[in-house]
């Protein structure tokens, strides 16, 4: 009898553990949205938005990836103070966002072109379009700040505890 009660108790434990685990995993990411979702997201409540643009090819993406984007502080904190967005910016998606289609026009003429969302949000004058790129929105959607280059842990942190 005593068995039972105690195997009893473990599944008991067990299934109270289960949603804690699963919530630690979640809390470990980034939740990445796309342009879609964040349009819902921004029309029922407006928030600072952080977006990401790189590419399968870069070499410092993959690092950002590796270690910013990895550290704990940098999640709690786009995850709670931003609508967070990751873009490939050389998708050949075809993007709805405020009333308007977003496309890549360049993949038909180029192999490797690049999405018309970077292209409007992240040029430069003067400048070819290069990555990694962040930008940091405000909450009526206007551009605070943007950065292309890489960034460290520690300047990823400096950068979104400023805004």
């Amino acid at each position: 009898m005593a068995k039972k009660m105690i195997k009893n108790l473990q599944i008991f434990i067990l299934f109270l553990a289960l949603p804690i685990l699963s919530y630690s995993q979640k809390v470990n990411t980034i939740n990445w949205l796309n342009f879609e979702q964040l349009e819902d997201s921004l029309a029922r409540k407006p928030k600072k938005t952080f977006i990401y643009f790189y590419a399968d090819w870069c070499v410092y993406c993959k690092k950002m990836e590796q270690n910013a984007f990895k550290n704990a502080e940098i999640i709690e904190k786009l995850n709670s103070d931003f609508y967070a967005v990751k873009m490939n910016a050389e998708s050949t998606d075809t993007i709805n966002f405020e009333g308007q289609k977003f496309y890549n026009q360049q993949a038909e003429s180029m192999r490797n072109g690049i999405h018309q969302i970077p292209l409007l949000l992240a040029s430069r004058e003067n400048f070819e379009f290069s990555l990694p790129v962040i930008l940091i929105l405000d909450e009526k959607f206007r551009v605070k700040n943007r950065e292309f280059e890489y960034l460290t842990t520690k300047k990823m942190m400096e950068l979104i505890s400023i805004h």
